[in-house]
């Protein structure tokens, strides 16, 4: 081995803060360039436990490895329970499938027109516009697509803007892949550029787990360029309060002080943050770094990873034990997104237990029953809405591509 290759390798190896100049650590780029993906890479941060390093083994063929050092450096370093190691390293139970379970378990590739266009529902799509990620989830609802070897191309990215042209019905559109924040900040400001650039396109957003695994990425340049473009809206994917930290708060920060209004779509995970103490930590959390939760996730249909889902039961038991006890705005949507394409269907705990004529009866977060009393006067057969927006086009309400 050459002295240039021993250098390279030497350089490889070192994946702890304590082993890097701090220009390096905060470096985006060098943190893709030395992201861990082998058990050679794992076990110089953590002691890796039997069945962590039979896993990596044993799963190379079925879905990417990967982790940003900035992350890895986030897992306890014994316990193979971390949720940071369970969110990151391979189990055996990956290699069970459920005849339940899909490849494309959102019915995303029956929804594509074209080629980087997901479009399921009627006014709104997803671009997919690279494959590459900051870590590979193992809960990833795209891993037959993310991390692969046939990134989007730019004649896909040409036809996909073409389409989003051609739908006049189209008015929001979601940027996302893979990672969409992986790509340098000029080509992000020419798709955005392209996408403002369509009269009927009124909202743009951006998918992204960067704040939360690689938050060095999310610099004054890249905020800037984000909000030449607004309105322009991040939602990221925060699992666990562990995630939390002061460069994760201050990439979200970041973002918002440019006026980029940041919300988290979380993933309910057995085992990872299927507990009411840990989601409350994790919501009050995020509104404290003015981060919205928007939407938790029950887990979705993806082949391998049974073992990481809750049961629907479980999931409303555990959205019953946030609602009251914490602000209203810390309150995450529970749904679940339905296999095949249906899409997002919202789920949760049950207050209204009688709907009659002249009561309602409903219980509170506390378990009380309470009374509502309906009006006297029935509801108008004309609404108001008829009148005051008499003459106004409707909006279309056709169904989405099929």
């Amino acid at each position: 081995m050459n002295v240039s290759s021993l250098v390279q390798l030497a350089d490889k190896r070192r994946l702890r803060r304590d082993e890097v100049t701090a220009r390096e650590w905060h470096d985006w780029r060098w943190q893709l360039r030395n992201m861990l993906k082998s058990t050679q890479d794992f076990e110089q941060v953590i002691a890796l436990s039997d069945e962590e390093r039979e896993g990596l083994a044993r799963t190379q063929d079925l879905f990417r490895t990967g982790a940003t050092p900035y992350y890895a450096s986030l897992m306890h370093p014994d316990r193979s329970d971390c949720p940071i190691r369970r969110q990151t390293l391979p189990s055996l139970q990956e290699l069970s499938f459920r005849d339940q379970e899909l490849r494309d378990p959102l019915g995303e590739d029956i929804h594509a027109p074209v080629p980087g266009i997901f479009h399921k529902y009627p006014d709104r799509c997803l671009l997919y516009v690279v494959d590459r990620c900051a870590i590979y989830c193992r809960h990833c609802n795209r891993r037959r697509i993310v991390g692969g070897d046939s990134p989007p191309t730019r004649d896909d990215l040409d036809q996909a803007i073409a389409y989003i042209q051609s739908e006049t019905r189209i008015r929001d559109v979601l940027i996302s892949g893979g990672d969409p924040l992986l790509l340098s900040t000029s080509r992000l400001d020419n798709i955005l550029a392209r996408l403002r650039a369509i009269e009927h396109v009124e909202i743009i957003r951006i998918g992204t787990r960067v704040p939360v695994v690689l938050p060095m990425r999310v610099d004054e340049e890249l905020c800037q360029t984000l909000a030449k473009h607004h309105p322009v809206f991040v939602n990221t994917h925060f699992n666990h309060p562990v995630e939390l930290t002061d460069e994760s708060r201050r990439a979200c920060q970041l973002l918002v002080n440019h006026g980029i209004p940041v919300g988290n779509q979380a993933v309910l995970l057995r085992g990872i943050n299927s507990s009411v103490q840990c989601l409350r930590a994790l919501m009050r959390g995020l509104i404290k770094t003015r981060v919205r939760p928007y939407y938790l996730f029950q887990g979705d249909t993806v082949l391998g990873t049974d073992h990481l889902r809750t049961s629907v039961e479980s999931a409303i038991a555990l959205a019953d034990g946030l609602r009251g006890w914490m602000s209203s705005m810390a309150m995450p949507q529970l749904v679940i997104d339905a296999p095949g394409g249906g899409g997002k269907i919202p789920i949760g705990p049950q207050y209204l237990l009688e709907l009659g004529e002249s009561e309602v009866r409903l219980r509170n977060y506390r378990g009380q029953e309470v009374s509502y009393p309906q009006p006297l006067a029935k509801d108008p057969a004309v609404s108001f809405d008829e009148v005051f927006f008499a003459g106004v086009a409707p909006d279309d309400d056709r169904e989405g591509c099929s």
